[in-house]
């Protein structure tokens, strides 16, 4: 009956989210709506973060931070607001943010004497504060990032991939020679692809983005790059060596050794909270989330069977006491039926689910049931606990091979335009081909295919002696793709 139950409760649950392959944009909607990570609010694109969608970004925040500290990054805070005049000092860089920049003009009932901007990024502010800050070669490197919001006045939104308001890091840093902060620009984009294989079993390709698609203002911009489910790439992570122009722009200059006068050469980099929308299209399935146990706000639920009986809720609380002295366990002591709270479990994506009962009891032992390959195991209940930890880095392994494969699988490769043309209009995925460097073919490429240059991948791989659009002499391979 129980199990009858159980199965009636999934079924309803799942047919309120939309099979993937039915609308993926939808399935997307419907799973951060039943998982409850965020709400709209009456500010059009803006996203109200709810408590389980908060509490995987503090895990990401945690993590990431500690990774940052042990790089030798301090954290920092800046204002939220720009003057314009201070914006307008990089001509390159107010042009790339004009469109996106939301005003002030007023302070109470008074207009201002001079707009401010609030930040879409704040390498001006730290420019200002850095200019004021740094005066000797001793006084560097400053390697600072800040936790913050940004506002970007987007046309299309969609909740954690793109909003008007968002959560981020960013990093801006300072160094004495060029070659430092080419160092710590890479050092960065490493540190962040191994945080998302490592922390959030997401794979990715690491490279540099093309003068089109690079950060304005910056000399180089090298990206992580990300398949999701559906065959779009997401741009996962950026690092952004901005040479000595923003320097130069603000006059951030410096006594180096030899008491002569110098430019300091700068670093940006940032993730976000897009990094949920990456979660969640990459591990994903059609009965809602599947979360990496690394990031898991619960990575056990214990759910108590026929709980009135005597002892089976005593027995579910000690359980849980056992757990949580290694993991963040949650037991499920509502007054909802066991198949609403399975199908619940699944649906929040918590990376393993206990069913105790009466009968288990009895014998001793439970049920583990994991999350992302459905498999049901029956345990000893004095092998719990050992089990469990095997078990939890069993699927965050097996979650990062499984996105690794499915990469793998969409990777496809062309050597002229014909190929590459039947590639996109028949697969998704990503697709490999040679590009001569003209910024007009990846604009030709575009406008005809809505396909853009993810990356030019530091592991480079000779596919063809021509360019996929033009046919002339081939200087890179790129990852191209329609992207999010």
């Amino acid at each position: 009956m129980a199990e009858k139950e159980q199965k009636g409760t999934m079924k309803k649950m799942v047919e309120e989210i939309t099979s993937m392959d039915v609308d993926f944009a939808q399935w997307y909607t419907d799973v951060v709506k039943k998982a409850e990570l965020c709400g709209y609010t009456s500010v059009k694109g803006c996203m109200a973060i709810k408590p389980a969608g908060y509490a995987i970004w503090e895990l990401i925040q945690k993590q990431l931070d500690a990774r940052f500290k042990e790089a030798g990054v301090e954290n920092v805070y800046m204002p939220m607001f720009i003057p314009e005049s201070l914006l307008e000092k990089e001509k390159d860089h107010v042009e790339g943010f004009a469109p996106e920049v939301a005003w002030v003009t007023h302070g109470g009932l008074q207009p201002l004497q001079e707009r401010l901007c609030v930040r879409p990024t704040s390498e001006t502010l730290f420019c200002d504060f850095y200019k004021n800050d740094i005066h000797s070669y001793r006084d560097l490197p400053k390697v600072y990032n800040q936790w913050c919001s940004v506002v970007r006045w987007e046309k299309e939104t969609r909740p954690f991939l793109r909003s008007r308001e968002f959560l981020w890091q960013e990093g801006h840093t300072a160094h004495a020679t060029a070659e430092e902060a080419e160092a710590r620009t890479i050092q960065m984009l490493n540190l962040y692809a191994d945080f998302c294989e490592e922390v959030l079993a997401i794979p990715v390709i690491k490279g540099q983005k093309t003068d089109k698609e690079k950060f304005a203002g910056a000399v180089a911009t090298y990206t992580i790059e990300a398949l999701m489910h559906d065959g779009k790439a997401l741009q996962s992570g950026t690092s952004h060596n901005f040479g000595d122009g923003f320097a130069k722009a603000f006059d951030i200059e410096f006594a180096d050794k030899d008491n002569t006068l110098k430019h300091v050469y700068q670093t940006s980099w940032g993730v976000s909270t897009r990094l949920l929308g990456g979660i969640i299209m990459v591990h994903g399935d059609n009965e809602g989330l599947v979360l990496p146990p690394r990031v898991a706000p619960i990575q056990v639920c214990i759910i108590p069977i026929q709980q009135k009986k005597e002892g089976v809720l005593d027995k579910a609380y000690e359980l849980r006491d056992l757990l949580k002295k290694d993991f963040r366990v949650k037991v499920d002591d509502s007054e909802k039926s066991p198949g609403y709270k399975f199908a619940e479990a699944e649906m929040r994506g918590y990376p393993i689910r206990v069913e105790i009962g009466p009968k288990d009891i009895e014998a001793g032992k439970c049920v583990i049931c994991r999350r992302d390959t459905r498999e049901k195991i029956e345990v000893a209940l004095e092998e719990l606990e050992a089990k469990v930890g095997e078990l939890m880095e069993t699927i965050q392994k097996e979650m990062l091979e499984r996105a690794r494969a499915h990469r793998d699988a969409h990777t496809y490769t062309a050597t002229n335009m014909e190929e590459f043309e039947k590639l996109f209009n028949e697969k998704s995925g990503f697709v490999k081909a040679m590009w001569c460097g003209d910024q007009a073919c990846e604009d030709k490429i575009k406008e005809k295919l809505a396909v853009t240059s993810r990356c030019m991948p530091f592991k480079q791989e000779h596919i063809a002696d021509t360019c996929v659009c033009c046919g002339k002499p081939a200087k890179k391979m790129v990852y191209w793709g329609r992207a999010y």
